[in-house]
């Protein structure tokens, strides 16, 4: 498989603070990543810098091949890089269907397919984006990264904050995502069991460094590395 995004010995941060230090990532086309690690270990910033929200202080991004460390977040973006924050990054003052048509570009991923995978959107769609829910305005703000037609998705806590039975609903639908369309994705998700089970590779950061990297399989079995780096035990994992 071709790599869709490679980072190479990323360091960057914020004014002079140091938040990552030599990260290197690699995602193929089709695979999805689970970035995991305890509170403040620079997993946002880890997105953030892809994006080219954070101070650049050495390596580089690529996009299938491409450079684009230089780029701004617009342009990366436009690149293909489709970012899901935790903030969500709707507009709250527009509908459902004018937040997604209002940046959507041609591709497979079409209102019409965003509405597929998302059938509360379509419910929803005349509604203003402060009418919704918590966990429809997170499904508002992945159908607005896919109908960008990105070349990888970041997802930044998707989940963080739901009823359970929203998310399951939402890992449901970033499964399909990942597993069915052949879409590449980060996920950075605190609760390890959530994610490992629908991604391929993990990766563990701790205090901006990379300290595990495997298949996801691998970290499920890996009881010490999820103990020492997550605060996890194997059989909740597993379960």
């Amino acid at each position: 498989m071709s790599e869709v995004l490679t980072v190479e010995n990323l360091s960057a941060g914020y004014g002079r603070a140091i938040a990552l230090n030599g990260v290197s990532l690699k995602v193929a086309q089709g695979e999805a990543m689970a970035l995991l690690g305890r509170n403040g270990v620079g997993k946002t910033t880890t997105l953030n810098s892809v994006m080219g929200l954070t101070r650049h202080m050495g390596g580089r991004v690529l996009l299938e091949g491409r450079d684009v460390t230089r780029l701004t977040p617009e342009a990366r973006a436009w690149a293909g890089i489709g970012w899901v924050p935790q903030e969500r990054g709707i507009f709250r003052s527009l509908t459902v269907e004018e937040n997604i048509t209002c940046v959507a570009t041609p591709g497979r991923w079409t209102l019409d397919a965003v509405y597929g995978m998302f059938p509360r959107l379509r419910e929803r769609r005349g509604n203003f984006g402060n009418q919704l829910s918590g966990g429809e305005q997170q499904m508002l703000s992945i159908a607005r990264a896919l109908v960008l037609n990105p070349k990888i998705l970041l997802l930044d806590e998707p989940t963080e904050g739901l009823a359970p039975i929203i998310v399951e609903e939402l890992l449901g639908a970033i499964r399909r995502i990942v597993r069915d369309e052949g879409m590449a994705a980060i996920i950075v998700e605190q609760h390890a069991r959530k994610i490992l089970k629908i991604t391929d590779t993990a990766v563990i950061l701790d205090r901006g460094t990379v300290v595990w990297s495997g298949t996801s399989p691998a970290l499920m079995a890996d009881a010490e590395a999820l103990a020492t780096h997550l605060g996890v035990g194997h059989h909740r994992v597993a379960g």
